[in-house]
Parts: C-alpha cells; structure tokens; sequence
C-alpha cells in the first residue's frame, strides 16, 4: 500500500507540473507535448538519455512524440508518450503498450524509408523525419522509448535489425520513473556480470592500507567492450564524461587509425579506461591477482572516446574487435571510503587534461547553490491586485521541488506551501541556462536544446571566472524567466503550426540586441508580468521569427538550421520598427548600464567582484609599472601579465577603473607577485 501510496503522488505531481508548463489548456496535444519535455528531461536527469527534442507527428499507423541523434549520428532515440495524466497511478492495458511500440517502430521504418518526403514541409514532424532519414547511413542504433504515467507491463522485446541498425524497445512507466527519480542515485546502475559475457577477468589488486578503495588492474578484450556498449550504450560513461564528449565534438582519428589499421598496437598506444564500481565480486587468487565475475554500477569516468571508437570501429569497419586488448583500472569504494568525495576526485584526475574542472556542471556548482539558496529567501512583489507574495523555486537538483512540497504532512499544508511557491514559479539549471542565454543573443545555442545548452552555458560560466549571484541578480534573471514564459504563451496563442522553442528564443535574441538590453527588467520584476505593449510587440516579433525560420535556404530542415550561427547572424538583422509605446517603457542607456541588465556571462558584476574592481583601482600607477618591470627583470610572470600590469598602471595614471576580467587577473597576479618578494 506505501508502494501505491507514493506512487499516486508522484503521479499527482506529473500532472500538476504538466498542467503548470501547458498553462492548465484544455488543448490534450499541448498537454501531452508538455508531458513529452517533462519526460525528457527527467530521463536525462537519470542518465538514461542525453536529450530529447519533442516533435509529435502522427499518421496511419505511425506515431512518434520526438527524438534525439547523437554527435556523429550514430545512435538514435525515438520516443512515444502515452499520458494517463489522471493523478491516480491507473493501469494502461497491455494493449495500448503493445500497440505504441508498433507505432514507432512503424514511424522509425518509414522515416528511414524517405516519409519526410511525403509530407509538407510545415507540418510537425518534418524535421524529425528528415533527420532520420538524413542519418540512415550512419546509424548504428535506435532505441525506442514508450513513456506512460501508468502503471504498465510488457513481454521482454528483443533486439531486431533493420540493414545493419539494431533496434532495441524500453518501456519506461509510472513505476520506473518513480524509482528513477527517488532511489538517491542519479539513474538506474548498471550491473556487468564478466563469465555472461565471456568469462572471468584476470585482475591484479592493490589496496592502499587506509585509503577507503582498492584497484584493480586488467586488460580486456575489445569485444568483451563492445558486448558491454552495445548493452548499455552511453549510460557507461559517467555523465560528466558524456557531458565532456559533447563539447569535444567528433570522434579522435588518431585512435580510429590504430583499431583498423594496426590493432596489435593498441594496448601500446592508447592509455585505456578508468572505471568506478561497486560490489565488486571477486575470486582471490591467494598471488596478488584475482579473477573478477561481477560490477555494480560500472561507470567508465575516463575512456569515452576509446570506447565509443572500438564500438564504431566494430559496428562500420567490420573491424575484429577480438584483436584489440584494452588497458583499464577499475576502482572500488570500499564501506570506510567517502564515495561523495573520493569518486569526483577519480572523474576530476582521470580527465585533468581537459580545461574545464569537471565539477563544474554539476548541481553542485558554488553558482547553483547560491541560486538555490536565494531562492528560498527573496520575496517576488504581488501580482496587480492582489495580496499575497509567493517565490520562485530554484531547482539546482531534479525533484527539490516535489521533496519540498512533501515535507508538509497534511493537504491543507501542503496547499499553503504551493501557494507560496506556485508550479509556474519553478526555474531548473537548465530552465536558467536557457534564459540568460537566450538574452546573451545566443538562440542558436538555445536551439541545441537542453543539455548541450546547459553544457555551453556552464562552461562559458566556468571561463568566465568566479561570480557569485546576489539578490539584484536574482531579481533580474527571474524577470528574464518572466520574459521568456509569457513570450512562450504568447506564441502558443498564435498557432504558428510548431518550432516554438525557436521561435521563442530568436525573437527575444532580437529583443535583447534590437533594444541593447534596455528592456526594464526592475519593472518586469515588480510587476511580475510584462507590459501590454511589449507583450503585443512580441506577437509581431512571433510571426517575423516563424517566417523567417520556416524559410531555411537550400530547404534545410528548421531544427538545423535555427543552430547555425548564420541562422542568427540573419535574422538578428532583420529590420522591425519598435512601437512608441515599447521604445517609451525602455531605460536610457546610461541607466540600462547601471541598472545591470547584462547576462551572468557578459560584464555585468556583482558586489563583490564590484568590490575587487575598486581594490585594484586604489593601487597606485607607479606599483603596477614597478610590478611590470620587476616581473621583467626576474622573468617570473608570462609576457601578458607584464602587459596587464603595465595597462593597469595606466588605467590608474589617467584615473579610470578597470574591467571586471582586469581586476580579477590584476588582483591575483600583484597578490603572487608580493609572495614571491615583490615589496612595491
């Protein structure tokens, strides 16, 4: 009965957050589109997929609700939701199941089969299919998804080829979601059983004393990985790995090279895998080896772009992976280790030839937390007319809002709380992500949807250097949420035939360049709404952005095209003329300027990096020409921090202040000079 009882919850919470994105509408496809992004993105929150792009098309004995390629077009995911959307953890007879999973296998087949050509270029699911079929060349994999918010069960599906693409069916449920986004873990763990595969590994073991771990140290076979990728796919490689592969781009040649042209020399070439795991089962061999039969939550931290490449390699090439062996340690966390702080620390190492800090893109980011944390005390103005005062609900982890919500043990509780902190008021990292960039005039960034959007976002954050959100920012980035919703309804409204997610963000990326960022965000946030004038200017904006996009030269499909950079740089030129009544309501540069409209990546500064500016304007001109010169003389600073320390000494000469970047850099480069003896 708790089993049940927890899942009716979980299903009232669906609803509710679904009935929150579609704006309660009647409109059963506007729900079901909202139930398909809401799938989405708790899939990806779990692990289970990268992305998935909503994209509903159906037809005679067709159905599909989005997708999903990868990289280099290799894998695809193809979805079908069938929403109960009832709140009661209802039974979706076997029937409906079955009947889905021929639907979009259906679809997959005609997709690959050219059905894209068969349909008008404006109607939904034309890009989608012609990406399908664009990639049948390269296709390797397709999974298929049917999400429902029932309970559900189905006959195991095996595998089946079409050519040379195996597909694969997965059934995801009201049971399994639930367990997915409530178990503690961020997806379901994957268990490796080693003699199912092939037989047991030959390891060496070593067990610091007092380390909190052991290593073991193998050679696998290639294809021993290439069973173990073809089960699981990218769910192996730990997501900040994935998350790294995204921003790489294309497989590594160099390792392609070797796996076909001279595989006996790639234990030689290539530094193999790090891997985490759990519960390892063992065989002692009593000499300081052992044999390795099982893993729990197999996560490969380092290795990505080997193991996507031998998998390919054996997939196109044809290659006999047999032939590879394939260097790998694989560490345990033992009972008395702390697996929250000793396995980042392995992810971090493993990959500390790339730039950015791993950590970084997690919810754990010092800017999430500060987000999260201002969240839960500033106070949003009341609506016109009205009394109460409610919040905005910053999510940096997937389900804050709904363990918040269920902290409150009766209804009448949990009512009150939900009035303070209404569905419509909640911000995800990827939802911030979204917004700021959107106002950075990055849209097509924006169009790569989600994750990749999210990645993007939080590296130029990470090169951006530290920023610690304050109350005014906060304020601000809402009224940008603000925006960005009531622009989404706006275009709904409108009935524009689909691409409202491009839509949205190109026509406020104009906005945002058109008007320099002179739209008042302080009068946005204080009247939690925007102004009827600009709301009317935005529905002129709507059908500039749809005509626009819809019109891809060459007849490229829009999802493509609106993630070029020229899709941008086009229509960024674009000529509309703002109404008086917009061009009124806007600030005058001088006050935009102050008023700090800027984004978090742009120039735009906090209090304290505010503060840092004016300890490094205090210092005198002479120190910085004295600092530039010992610097020369001692050959101890890189030839551009002599340079900014020259420039900082002119800045101080002739009385101006330095840029934020300036001040940071200024800040730690005379901070190290005087420990190294420096006296100026």
């Amino acid at each position: 009965m708790a089993e049940i009882d927890d899942l009716q919850t979980y299903a009232v919470n669906i609803l509710q957050d679904v009935i929150a994105r579609a704006d309660a509408a009647e409109d059963g496809a506007m729900r079901a589109e909202a139930f398909a992004e809401l799938m989405f993105e708790h899939l990806a929150d779990s692990g289970e997929i990268d992305d998935g792009v909503p994209c509903p098309v159906e037809g005679r004995g067709i159905r599909c609700s989005g997708y999903f390629l990868s990289e280099d077009n290799d894998r695809l995911d193809l979805f079908l939701v069938v929403p109960q959307l009832d709140g009661t953890a209802s039974t979706v007879p076997k029937a409906d199941i079955d009947a889905a999973f021929r639907r979009v296998g259906s679809y997959l087949e005609k997709a690959l089969g050219g059905l894209h050509k068969k349909r008008e270029d404006a109607l939904k699911g034309y890009d989608m299919s012609r990406a399908v079929w664009e990639a049948r060349n390269d296709l390797s994999h397709v999974r298929l998804f049917v999400i429902t918010d029932g309970l559900a069960s189905i006959d195991q599906i095996g595998s089946y080829m079409i050519g040379p693409i195996e597909v694969s069916s997965h059934l995801w449920d009201l049971r399994r979601l639930h367990r997915a986004v409530s178990s503690g873990a961020n997806r379901e763990p994957i268990h490796v059983d080693f003699p199912k595969l092939g037989g047991a590994v030959r390891c060496l073991v070593a067990s610091p004393p007092g380390s909190g771990y052991r290593c073991l140290l193998a050679v696998l076979p290639g294809n021993l990985l290439v069973e173990m990728y073809r089960q699981h796919g990218p769910r192996l490689l730990e997501r900040n790995v994935r998350s790294f592969l995204q921003l790489k781009g294309k497989v590594n040649q160099g390792i392609r090279k070797t796996i076909i042209e001279e595989p006996q020399m790639f234990l030689a070439f290539n530094n193999g895998l790090s891997v985490t795991a759990t519960g390892l089962k063992i065989v002692d061999r009593g000499d300081g080896t052992a044999d390795l039969l099982a893993a729990d939550d197999f996560q490969i931290v380092n290795g990505g772009q080997t193991t996507g490449s031998i998998f390919r390699a054996w997939r196109k090439d044809k290659v006999d992976a047999s032939l590879l062996q394939v260097p790998v340690k694989i560490t345990e966390i033992l009972s008395d280790g702390d697996v929250e702080e000793i396995a980042p620390r392995i992810s971090q190492s493993a990959n500390n030839q790339n730039k950015v800090n791993m950590a970084d893109f997690s919810s754990n980011h010092p800017f999430h937390r500060k987000m999260q944390e201002l969240s839960r005390s500033i106070w949003a103005p009341p609506l016109s007319g009205m009394q109460r005062q409610t919040r905005w609900f910053y999510e940096r982890a997937r389900g804050q809002y709904h363990d918040a919500l269920a902290e409150n043990p009766t209804e009448a509780e949990r009512r009150k709380w939900e009035l303070i902190h209404p569905r419509n008021q909640l911000i995800t990292k990827t939802d911030l992500a979204k917004y700021e960039q959107t106002w950075s005039q990055l849209p097509h960034i924006v169009s790569r949807h989600g994750q990749k959007n999210y990645l993007d976002f939080m590296f130029a954050l990470d090169q951006r250097g530290t920023f610690e959100p304050d109350e005014r920012y906060f304020e601000r980035c809402v009224a940008r949420a603000i925006l960005f919703k009531q622009a989404e309804k706006i275009v709904s409204r409108q009935k524009l035939g689909g691409h409202r997610a491009q839509i949205v963000t190109y026509l406020l990326a104009w906005l945002s360049h058109h008007t320099a960022k002179r739209v008042d965000l302080d009068a946005i946030w204080s009247a939690q709404a925007i102004s009827p004038a600009l709301a009317s200017f935005i529905e002129i904006l709507s059908v500039h952005a749809q005509g626009y996009l819809t019109a891809a030269p060459g007849n490229q499909d829009v999802g493509e095209w609106s993630k070029k950079e020229a899709c941008w740089e086009g229509f960024r030129q674009i000529s509309v003329e703002i109404p008086a009544d917009v061009e009124a309501g806007l600030l005058s540069r001088d006050r935009a300027h102050s008023a700090g409209s800027a984004s978090v990546l742009e120039e735009q500064t906090s209090e304290a990096e505010s503060e840092q500016v004016d300890r490094v304007a205090e210092v005198p001109s002479q120190t910085w020409f004295d600092l530039a010169a010992w610097a020369k003389d001692t050959q101890t600073f890189q030839p551009w921090q002599r340079s900014l320390s020259f420039s900082l000494g002119r800045l101080a000469g002739a009385g101006k202040k330095p840029t934020r970047k300036q001040a940071m850099h200024g800040e730690k480069i005379i901070e190290e000079a005087r420990s190294l003896g420096f006296r100026g």
